[in-house]
């Protein structure tokens, strides 16, 4: 039974935009995207994410770096951290990433959106 602290950190988690930060090995890549690639469409077809689409940004200074920014569907962290068919791509995404320059191999800071009056 999870504590009523990891409760609320996954509920905070829900409808929240995600960009997600890859720091990929050398050599790694063509492995990387190929999972990378499937990631949102996997989330999707599970109905762990909304209908808008995953951008994906990719910069190779200081060391190639992938970023993801999806937003997850009510309840779909809860869900994706345990489903066989997402643990199959993040898995293996762990093994092609590294920590460097002091920075963790990925990250998962969560946003909420926020509307500013023009």
């Amino acid at each position: 039974m999870q504590s009523l602290a990891a409760r609320l950190i996954l509920s905070f988690m829900t409808k929240e935009t995600v960009i997600g930060t890859f720091r990929v090995r050398e050599g790694a890549e063509a492995e990387f995207t190929d999972l990378l690639g499937r990631h949102w469409s996997t989330l999707h077809e599970l109905g762990f994410v909304t209908d808008e689409p995953s951008s994906i940004f990719r910069s190779d200074e200081g060391g190639l770096t992938y970023v993801e920014i999806f937003t997850w569907a009510e309840s779909g962290y809860e869900h994706a951290r345990e489903h066989p068919a997402v643990l199959a791509i993040w898995g293996p995404m762990d093994a092609l990433l590294e920590d460097r320059g002091g920075q963790p191999k990925w990250e998962f800071p969560h946003y909420q959106r926020v509307s500013l009056g023009a």
